[in-house]
């Protein structure tokens, strides 16, 4: 027998023994909730978190051979599993495992921060400068446009707004369009190993463009309340406030990372068990100030990798976490996923994620040529843009908020959007960095313990 096609039918065999071990603990968890369907609390919590640890890593076995990423092994576990399909998690339980969730984030964007090195951004600062510009007002500017002109065709309530109100209803819409995910980047890379120009060029924007985000849509909002309303008048104290927690996001980051890189210089134990106290105290302390999660994380990252001697260090005690944390992320992101609400807003959803896809193509061709990038850049710096996931979200449930009037129905489609985004986009990121080879030989295991193949 010839060593490919003994190595073709280990890999058959490994593959048929992932779709064993799922169906297996599935069906033992599927009998476990039918059996007893009222279980809850703490321990079902943490058999939860093992399930979706577990089914995650399997389906992302179970997805590879198809060029998908894990990521998206992760959402289909998560989504199978969850209380829309068949139940094994049920709706309390993914609200339990919200902490954990902020837990994971805050270590994602740890990550992040520790992966932006200031020469490396400084060297690509042309090409991030045009493509934030091009991509925030081009992309806003478009998709507003887009929306209003064709809202009334696809969404049925949008037919009884008046015309102004349409109008902010598709500046909140195209403001909404303009965020992407640091988490699915960072996690494709995580699982790639890519370098090369695509790689820091979507890492750097994604991260940066954060906060040039938060800004914009608490513009945006500032403009569209007295369309929607026209009792309301434009006011810029939301500004202030805005400006007043992004400083005090900083600032705080800037104290998280200088108390890390203190530590890994003079104590450096338990670093993960640090790691995991800090995650939740100060993600705690940053709900109650009502800071920038995801900013405050990244900054402290950033501080650490830069400021300090210790970013090499730090990464590896980040990376020994890495793959843990995005399965639970995105399995439990799947499993939140609104399955009959996609359903319904489907069609309408899948069309404004197409045209935001477009634009966001176009946007990056056009970036790119201003900037004079590598061809590399000019075919795929977009790629990584697609993704949305927890900003989004989170921003629509503070549009959802300021303004009653129709904030049930935007956040649900800006739900369903997100949906079909955080599934598309992922795959086209892995895709990009495989056309351009800067996808590492040897990539991350699906889980820690499995120790990944040598290069061919």
């Amino acid at each position: 027998m010839s060593t490919a096609a003994a190595a073709g039918r280990r890999g058959a065999g490994g593959y048929a023994l992932h779709v064993v071990l799922l169906a297996a603990f599935g069906g033992l968890v599927l009998a476990v909730t039918r059996l007893a369907p009222e279980t809850h609390g703490s321990l079902w919590t943490i058999a939860a978190i093992g399930f979706l640890l577990l089914a995650g890593t399997l389906m992302s076995e179970l997805v590879a051979p198809l060029g998908l990423p894990h990521l998206t092994g992760y959402l289909l576990a998560g989504i199978i599993s969850g209380p829309y399909v068949l139940r094994l998690v049920d709706e309390h339980t993914v609200k339990t495992l919200s902490p954990v969730n902020t837990l994971a984030l805050s270590l994602i964007a740890l990550a992040g921060g520790a992966e932006l090195d200031l020469e490396t951004v400084r060297k690509g600062a042309k090409s991030l400068a045009w493509a934030t510009v091009v991509q925030c007002l081009f992309v806003l500017v478009v998709v507003t446009g887009l929306f209003f002109a064709g809202a009334r065709t696809v969404l049925p309530f949008a037919r009884s707004l008046r015309p102004a109100a349409l109008l902010g209803f598709a500046l909140l819409w195209g403001a909404l369009s303009v965020t992407r995910s640091p988490s699915a980047t960072l996690g494709i890379l995580s699982q790639t190993r890519a370098s090369g120009p695509l790689a820091t060029f979507t890492l750097a924007f994604v991260m940066t463009s954060d906060i040039v985000v938060v800004v914009l849509v608490s513009l945006v909002m500032s403009i569209a309340r007295p369309l929607v309303d026209p009792t309301a008048t434009f006011a810029l104290d939301s500004l202030r406030t805005l400006g007043h927690n992004l400083f005090g996001s900083v600032a705080l980051g800037t104290t998280l990372g200088l108390f890390i890189a203190a530590y890994l210089l003079l104590v450096e134990r338990q670093m993960l068990v640090v790691l995991l106290v800090l995650g939740f105290g100060v993600s705690t302390v940053v709900e109650y100030l009502k800071f920038d999660s995801l900013l405050t994380f990244m900054v402290a990252g950033f501080i650490v990798r830069n400021l300090s001697s210790q970013g090499h260090k730090f990464l590896r005690y980040i990376e020994q976490t890495g793959t843990v944390v995005y399965v639970v992320f995105f399995a439990t992101a799947g499993a939140d996923l609104n399955v009959p609400l996609l359903h319904t807003l489907g069609p309408a959803a899948l069309v404004l994620a197409l045209a935001r896809t477009v634009v966001t193509w176009a946007g990056g061709r056009l970036a790119s040529r201003l900037a004079g990038d590598p061809p590399a850049l000019r075919t795929w710096g977009w790629s990584g843009l697609v993704s949305q996931a927890g900003l989004a979200l989170g921003l629509s449930v503070i549009i959802a908020r300021e303004f009653p009037g129709f904030g049930t129905q935007f956040r649900a489609l800006a739900i369903a959007a997100v949906a079909i985004n955080e599934m598309v986009g992922p795959i086209l990121f892995k895709l990009a960095l495989d056309r351009t080879g800067e996808t590492s030989p040897i990539q991350a295991p699906s889980f820690p313990s499995m120790i990944p193949p040598p290069p061919s």
